[in-house]
């Protein structure tokens, strides 16, 4: 009888220590997180145009939402509101330079993979696309104090968009997300010229 208790008391010690260390950083296949998103971004008019632009810092913020579908393969998705400045100058007309500042609504629509969870966190790579929705387009001319709609921008933008970064674990459900992002937009944003929007941006959230 001794033996059978000693041996049950084992097995139950040891059960609850694996379920213990298991349920510390538990498989999450739904993870839901807020981020903010600080981007470097640029209008691309192609060659045929006498247009210099330089980037300018912008920024995005909004919901990001994980769902797993397989073990490490994650469907990311999320609504964030994402701000695209730059300076436009026109070569061949004299004080023409201008700042442009396009703000959209976007849906990403990516593949995220994710490597196998640790005490410390994990690592991922993502690849997708961006649906988005103008919120406002407005433009400042290079020696005026105020912004002024923009003739011609256009509602919609879709963007190609690659990624890498990091999941760091702060607590049982609190994840510190970090990474990088490169957005390339492949439809236009205005119609004078026909540029397209493209930008970088460094991504800072939480994940619970």
């Amino acid at each position: 009888m001794n033996k059978i208790i000693l041996s049950l008391f084992f097995l139950l010690a040891t059960t609850f220590s694996f379920a213990q260390s298991y349920y510390s950083y538990p498989e999450k296949n739904i993870s839901l997180g807020l981020s903010f998103d600080p981007n470097i971004s640029w209008l691309s008019y192609g060659d045929n145009h006498n247009k210099s632009v330089d980037s300018k810092f912008g920024y995005s913020y909004g919901l990001v939402a994980d769902l797993g579908f397989a073990r490490n393969y994650y469907f990311s998705t999320g609504l964030s509101i994402s701000t695209l400045n730059s300076f436009v100058y026109d070569e061949s007309i004299a004080n023409s330079g201008k700042d442009i500042r396009l703000q959209y609504a976007e849906v990403p629509l990516s593949i995220k993979l994710k490597t196998n969870g640790s005490s410390v966190g994990r690592f991922y790579g993502l690849f997708g696309f961006t649906a988005g929705v103008k919120v406002s387009g407005k433009e400042k001319l290079e020696n005026s104090d105020q912004y002024q709609a923009i003739s011609g921008d256009d509602i919609f933008r879709l963007g190609l968009q690659i990624g890498t970064g990091g999941e760091f674990r702060i607590g049982n459900s609190l994840s510190f997300l970090t990474g990088i992002t490169y957005n390339n937009g492949f439809t236009r944003a205005i119609k004078d010229g026909s540029p397209k929007t493209s930008y970088v941006a460094l991504k800072l959230g939480l994940l619970f």
